[in-house]
């Protein structure tokens, strides 16, 4: 169903588990095709991004199988080189299927990639970084060419931001390249440290994992591998900002605390109790009424996520005191603003910069999710609001939530899909 009814003035009690990250599982889908051999990833969430990018593989020739939470990719006789563009245009990250299919073709033949609108989200560093390897480029309107018919070599490349994909884009084009290839100033998101892991296992070599350098030697060849990715820490403060709205007590397990601290600390600070119950699990506890932060600012990793922003504005709709929440990474991250007023939130927004001036109460509305993480937010807001509301749009939470209205109906929430829905009633 594309609308849910959700119930709100409730506080949140009970335990979760956090499954496997979303933007660790979707390039180490790309980089299966770098393996001669079969994957098996573990943990794989079920959403509507790892079936578009099961269906990339599939087009691409590849055998995918799923049983539970077990996926398995195995390549076939003959690997195609151009990825459809219905395919591209599902989702953000088909763009990791640029390198492994230069790689192990010599050509891939991509589109424009879909995904949040949330501003410029251009691929010069994927491209520069290529053709530093040794690819020739070619585009003509939506259609990008990259050829590379004797192969990449290795090369010194430095980026000039941190930018996650254009760093596991890189990745993935120097682990079979020939001779050394030196990336320097690249992202250390725990994603990024993930796909590291992985591509180690199938018997690439990196060295300066977790450090902004990395020395990748080159191979003939990658292994078939088993891997867990790491746990999804956007889902993960998804449930925190929604207790620390909602007020509640719950028990978080599979997470890795470590990669939490940017969110947990914003949190202690807003008034939430936070344990830790071993380095796989956490507890919060919260009033329901935060306190204000002043100023947050989100950054490359370790800093305050970009993805947790709005989940955060949330958060604090009903704090006592202000708080401006600045996005240093996209200009229309706060595109959720309008239906936080919706909701009886005093919100505006300025350039990138979201202003929440705390209010006692929140009151029903008709919402329409604008993107993956404002729609999350939404919900968060929602929760909180006395009354039923109206979320449309949800096609755009399922991207990165398995079952958003099951993770939170686990902690008493009740989100209910609505059959027939007229937006005109």
């Amino acid at each position: 169903m594309d609308t849910w009814k959700i119930s709100g003035g409730e506080s949140l009690f009970g335990s979760v588990r956090i499954p496997g990250a979303k933007n660790s599982v979707l390039p180490l889908m790309a980089a299966s095709l770098l393996c001669n051999g079969t994957v098996t990833l573990s943990d794989v969430p079920n959403l509507s991004d790892v079936a578009a990018s099961r269906r990339i593989l599939q087009s691409l020739g590849c055998t995918v199988r799923r049983k539970g939470r077990t996926l398995s990719i195995t390549q076939g006789a003959e690997l195609g080189s151009a990825v459809p563009e219905e395919c591209m245009r599902a989702m953000r990250s088909s763009v990791f299927y640029l390198a492994p299919l230069v790689v192990r073709t010599g050509r891939a033949l991509i589109y424009t990639p879909g995904g949040c609108r949330l501003g410029a989200r251009p691929i010069d560093l994927h491209l520069k970084g290529l053709a530093d390897m040794g690819a020739q480029i070619r585009q003509a309107g939506n259609a990008l060419e990259v050829t590379a018919p004797n192969g990449l070599r290795g090369a010194q490349i430095s980026l000039r931001f941190p930018s996650v994909g254009a760093t596991e884009t890189l990745l993935m084009a120097a682990v079979c390249a020939r001779g050394e290839t030196v990336l320097r100033g690249v992202a250390v998101e725990p994603e990024v440290r993930d796909l590291i892991r992985f591509l180690q296992s199938a018997g690439a070599c990196i060295t300066g994992a977790g450090s902004r350098t990395l020395h990748i030697m080159g191979r003939d060849f990658l292994s078939g591998t088993q891997f867990r990715p790491c746990p999804d820490r956007i889902t993960a403060a998804t449930v925190l900002c929604a207790v620390a709205g909602c007020g509640g007590e719950v028990l978080l397990n599979n997470t890795c605390n470590d990669d939490l601290l940017p969110v947990t600390r914003i949190l202690r600070r807003a008034g939430c109790a936070i344990l830790s119950c071993g380095p796989r699990s956490l507890a919060i506890s919260s009033c329901g009424r935060a306190s204000g932060v002043e100023s947050l600012f989100t950054d490359v990793h370790p800093a305050f996520p970009t993805d947790a922003a709005p989940l955060m504005g949330a958060a604090l709709l009903r704090a006592r005191g202000e708080t401006a929440i600045t996005d240093t990474i996209f200009e229309n991250r706060f595109s959720c603003a309008e239906g936080f007023s919706a909701l009886g939130g005093s919100v505006n927004v300025s350039g990138r910069t979201l202003y929440v001036h705390g209010v006692p109460a929140l009151h029903a509305a008709r919402l329409c999710a604008p993107d993956l993480r404002g729609g999350a937010a939404l919900v968060i807001a929602a929760l909180q609001a006395e009354g039923e509301s109206f979320l449309t749009a949800t096609g755009h939470i399922m991207r990165g939530y398995e079952d958003l209205p099951a993770l939170f109906g686990a902690l008493g929430a009740k989100i209910v899909p609505v059959r027939d829905w007229d937006e005109n009633l």
